[in-house]
């Protein structure tokens, strides 16, 4: 097996764009989308019919969803796996884990990273995403999200055994976070 690298941070942080630019720019390496494999399922159950609503889903529903994501995701191969999913997902019943112990079993990630940004910019950044349906949230609430990730993440390098690390991606600065991630993996494959 090789690198199997979970990507997480929370909405709006550009998580996505800077996993994008890493992949296509490291030999070797494939993207899995952890919300693309839910929805691809809950689709498949006639669950929702948007991505957005997944979060609304009873939680028993979400964790059903979150382990045939799972499994389906580790069945890849390749050089270097990027994992692109979140910490946690807040819900009607309450911030619910996106990496639960079932989910890093079957994951089984050699590396976390974690992608932060300053809060006013990921404020600036839902706000302004008109491809998703986000709810309205504050810097202080913000504030609370990335110290959450932090804790969530810490938890999950616990679990997994696999080390941490904190990718800054402040504004129109999505080439240099990808550059951390491609020395990153440069320095574990060595």
């Amino acid at each position: 097996m090789g690198l199997r690298i979970v990507v997480v941070g929370i909405a709006g942080v550009g998580k996505s764009t800077v996993v994008e630019k890493s992949v296509s720019s490291i030999e070797g390496a494939s993207l899995a989308v952890f919300g693309t494999a839910m929805f691809d399922a809950a689709k498949r159950l006639r669950w929702v019919k948007h991505r957005d609503e997944m979060r609304k889903l009873p939680v028993e529903k979400q964790k059903r969803l979150q382990t045939i994501a799972a499994q389906r995701i580790s069945r890849g191969k390749g050089k270097v796996v990027f994992v692109d999913t979140h910490l946690f997902i807040r819900t009607p019943e309450g911030f619910w884990p996106g990496l639960p112990l079932a989910v890093i079993q079957a994951l089984k990630p050699t590396h976390l990273l974690l992608i932060e940004a300053a809060p006013e910019e990921i404020v600036s950044r839902r706000e302004n995403d008109k491809t998703r349906y986000r709810d309205k949230v504050t810097t202080e609430e913000v504030s609370a999200e990335l110290t959450l990730a932090r804790t969530f993440l810490s938890a999950a390098s616990l679990v997994s055994g696999a080390p941490i690390s904190f990718i800054q991606n402040g504004e129109g600065k999505a080439d240099e976070a990808a550059e951390q991630i491609r020395r990153l993996v440069r320095s574990a494959e060595a």
